[in-house]
């Protein structure tokens, strides 16, 4: 395998990842080869990144002994020690490794997949050719006069209030499914919906897409098995939002900002 000295290397013990400590700091470790022994029969993956990261990654099936030099942090915490770019690269590398375990087997016809490229394995048998499959999902910041809707939803690990969110279903738009999952969640009606951003979510493959919605009518009738509590709140009195890793509270932090 030909390495290169800029390679950093995104060793993961489930979602726990590989840093280096130095100086009371946190980073990716880096090098022309893997700062810990490769696993045999491991892949190691190649990555890169809109940004020009260029990386190794692959996985190990126990945990690293904390040392004065390095240290295992999980992917969501790595953001408040990792410049954004090499959390998000991290995130990229996540993904990718789940991908690779989650596709062992043509999904056609059963036959053991070849990787030929770095994002793509190809049946040897009937030639299906298979790529990450991202989950895409959305986001809703409802505004209602000087409030905005929070809930909170019983799969949040954490007591933590955030935005209407679902998965995108086949056949339907991004707006058919704000209009749905707000209506299907909390009972109310939407309009004026906008769109506002996106996120790469690496947990473990998604795309987190942010709209803007106005308050069309209804009264809050919460989805029992999805939500424990749904409100609109004013800007000073807001519960306890998300982490600032996240596309939601990017736009809770919007939304405070204009009131």
């Amino acid at each position: 395998m030909t390495h290169t000295k800029n390679n950093r290397w995104f060793i993961f013990y489930q979602d726990q990842l590989l840093l280096e400590k130095k100086n009371n700091a946190f980073s990716i470790p880096s090098g022309e080869s893997a700062p810990i022994a490769i696993p045999e029969g491991i892949t190691v993956h190649t990555l890169t990144t809109p940004d020009g990261i260029s990386g190794k990654s692959f996985y190990i099936d126990s945990p690293i002994t904390e040392t004065p030099e390095y240290v295992q942090i999980g992917l969501r915490a790595s953001y408040d020690y990792l410049p954004l770019e090499h959390y998000q690269a991290a995130g990229k590398a996540h993904e990718i490794l789940y991908w690779d375990r989650s596709n062992r087997f043509c999904p056609t016809c059963g036959t053991p997949l070849v990787q030929k490229e770095p994002i793509m394995k190809k049946c040897p048998d009937c030639g299906k050719e298979v790529y990450p499959a991202i989950s895409t999902a959305i986001l809703v910041l409802v505004r209602k006069e000087d409030s905005l809707l929070l809930v909170h939803a019983r799969n949040f690990k954490g007591t933590f209030n955030s935005l209407v969110a679902g998965f995108l279903e086949t056949g339907e738009t991004l707006e058919e499914c704000v209009e749905r999952e707000v209506k299907e969640e909390t009972g109310l009606d939407v309009k004026n919906i906008q769109y506002f951003g996106n996120q790469p979510w690496p947990y473990p493959s998604g795309l987190m897409v942010g709209f803007i919605a106005d308050y069309a009518g209804g009264s809050i009738r919460l989805q029992d098995d999805e939500l424990s509590s749904g409100n609109f709140y004013t800007k000073n009195n807001l519960p306890e939002l998300p982490r600032k890793l996240s596309l939601a509270r990017k736009m809770i932090d919007w939304w405070i900002a204009q009131q």
